[in-house]
């Protein structure tokens, strides 16, 4: 159980919780939403072993948690490979606009040897 604590506002109008010493000061001061955060996280030592469906529901949840983070990873390498590819066609892409364009027109090519043919007779 969670010690015996006083609560008070802060200045900006949070609750707090203090936690007071025998003579009266504080050891430590909290705000609600942290200590009781705290609170539901710790359980009672006999409270979590006694049930079996709650260890049940405990490995249930982490098989569950693993099976997340184990898709999340693959999608994730998808989502690499995919972009992979996409950057790869993009280069291929840019690289048959710069040959085709740095190409001549076959007229332009047969006209400029004509040119010279006439120039040397």
């Amino acid at each position: 159980m969670a010690q015996r604590r006083t609560t008070h506002r802060s200045s900006s109008g949070k609750k707090l919780y203090a936690v007071r010493k025998a003579d009266g000061t504080f050891a430590d001061i909290q705000t609600y939403k942290r200590a009781h955060a705290a609170d539901i996280r710790r359980s009672a030592k006999g409270e979590a072993s006694a049930t079996p469906a709650a260890k049940a529901k405990k490995a249930a949840r982490k098989v569950a948690k693993k099976a997340a983070k184990t898709a999340g990873g693959l999608l994730a390498k998808a989502k690499k490979a995919v972009a992979g590819v996409v950057r790869s066609a993009k280069k291929t892409a840019k690289k048959a606009a710069k040959k085709t364009a740095t190409k001549r027109p076959a007229k332009k090519t047969a006209r400029k040897a004509a040119k010279k043919a006439a120039k040397k007779s």
